[in-house]
C-alpha cells in the first residue's frame, strides 16, 4: 500500500511539473507540440553551422520580462536543448570555439544578452544548466525588430569567411557573429582529402592547386599538388595549373616551360579556348598565332574559323571575318548556332565581336 502511494505521488509530482514547464502532454509518442521543431542551417566556406530549435509562438503572452524573465538563463527555445552545431573550429565575437554541438542558452537582459554555449547539449530545457560546463559565454547587444510570432533563429550579412546567426522573437532581435579561418580549414581539409580516393586522380590535386592559386596563398604546396597530379596524368589542364603557380611565384622562365609543355598537349578546342583567354588579358598578338597555327593543323574544325573570324575582326577587316564566321556557322553544333549566327550579323554590320 505505501509503495503504491509513494507511485502515485511521484506520478503527480511529475505531471505537475511537466505542467509548469508548458509540456502537460505525452512525450513517449511522437505527437504534434505546441512549440514546433525546426532546423536551420549555414555553410561558411566548407563549415556547416546548424541550429536545432522549437518554437514557441507569442500567442499574445509577454514574452521579454514575462514568459521569458530578464537575468535568467534560458533555453534559447523551448522543449529540449536548442543545439548548436559547427564542423570546424571558429569564433563567436572574435572568441574561439572548437568544433562540435553545443547546447545554447541565453540570459536576456533589458540592454545586453549573455550567450552561452554549454558542453551539455543534451538536456531537457535549461532546467539542469551548469554553468561550469560553459565553454564560451559572449555579451550582445538586442535590437528592435519586426514582429515574429514564432521565434525564429536566421543568418544575416553572410560573407565568406563569416555570419551573423539572429534570434529573432516578438519584437527584439539578438544578433551574434560567427567567423571561420575559411584558409586554415579548407587547407587542413584539402591535407586530409587528398588521402582519400581524390589521391588517385587528377582532377583532386589540379582542383587543390587552383584553390590555393586563387586564394594567393601557399604557392608552395601549389605547386606540390600540381606536380602531384601531372604525376597521376601529364595534361594541358594541370600543365597550365602548374604554370600559373610558377609565374606566381616569380619563376618566369619555369612558367614559360610549363606552359609550352601545355600547348603540346592541348586539344584544338583547349588551344582555342586558352587564346580567347589570351585576349581577354589582352594579349593579342599570343592570341592570334595561336588561332592562326590552329586554323592550319586542324581546318575543319568549325571553332578555328570562328578564331580567325576574331583575329580580322580586331584588324578592321570586318568582310574577312564575316566570311570566316560564316564558315563557323555551318559546322557549329545545333546548340551554339544561335549564338554564330548573332556574331555573323554584328560583323556584317561592321560591329566589334571581341
Amino acid at each position: 500500500m505505501h509503495r503504491g502511494v509513494s507511485k502515485a505521488v511521484v506520478l503527480l509530482v511529475a505531471v505537475v511539473m511537466l505542467a509548469e514547464i508548458g509540456l502537460a502532454q505525452s512525450f513517449v509518442l511522437d505527437l504534434p507540440r505546441q512549440s514546433q521543431r525546426a532546423q536551420v542551417s549555414q555553410r561558411i566556406g566548407i563549415t556547416d553551422i546548424t541550429i536545432s530549435y522549437h518554437r514557441p509562438l507569442v500567442n499574445d503572452r509577454k514574452v521579454w520580462g514575462g514568459l521569458v524573465p530578464y537575468g535568467e538563463v534560458w533555453r534559447a527555445g523551448a522543449n529540449e536543448n536548442t543545439t548548436i552545431t559547427f564542423t570546424d573550429p571558429v569564433t563567436i565575437e572574435g572568441q574561439p570555439l572548437a568544433a562540435g554541438t553545443y547546447g545554447l542558452h541565453m540570459i536576456p537582459r533589458a540592454d545586453d544578452w549573455t550567450i552561452i554555449f554549454s558542453k551539455n547539449a543534451t538536456s531537457w530545457g535549461s532546467f539542469t544548466y551548469k554553468e561550469s560546463e560553459d565553454a564560451l559565454r559572449v555579451t550582445v547587444k538586442p535590437h528592435a525588430a519586426e514582429m515574429h510570432n514564432a521565434l525564429t533563429y536566421d543568418f544575416d550579412e553572410v560573407k565568406p569567411d563569416s555570419a551573423v546567426v539572429e534570434l529573432e522573437w516578438e519584437k527584439v532581435a539578438v544578433p551574434f557573429k560567427v567567423a571561420v579561418n575559411v584558409h586554415d580549414v579548407v587547407e587542413a581539409s584539402l591535407k586530409n582529402q587528398l588521402r582519400g580516393l581524390g589521391q588517385y586522380t587528377w582532377e583532386g590535386w589540379d582542383d587543390a592547386a587552383n584553390y590555393l592559386l586563387a586564394e594567393k596563398v601557399d604557392y608552395d604546396d601549389a605547386l606540390i599538388y600540381a606536380n602531384k597530379s601531372i604525376e597521376n596524368e601529364d595534361r594541358f589542364d594541370n600543365e597550365t595549373t602548374k604554370s600559373k603557380v610558377l609565374l606566381a611565384m616569380n619563376r618566369k622562365e619555369d612558367a614559360m616551360a610549363a606552359q609550352k609543355k601545355a600547348l603540346d598537349l592541348a586539344s584544338p578546342l583547349q588551344l582555342h579556348i586558352y587564346a580567347r583567354g589570351l585576349q581577354g588579358e589582352k594579349r593579342n598578338d599570343e592570341a592570334f598565332a595561336i588561332f592562326r597555327e590552329n586554323a592550319q593543323k586542324h581546318p575543319d574544325m568549325w571553332f578555328v574559323h570562328s578564331g580567325i573570324a576574331r583575329m580580322y575582326c580586331s584588324q578592321g577587316k570586318f568582310d574577312d571575318a564575316a566570311k570566316e564566321m560564316k564558315l563557323a556557322l555551318a559546322g557549329a553544333p545545333e546548340n551554339q548556332k544561335t549564338y554564330v549566327a548573332g556574331l555573323v550579323k554584328k560583323l556584317e554590320a561592321k560591329q566589334d565581336i571581341n
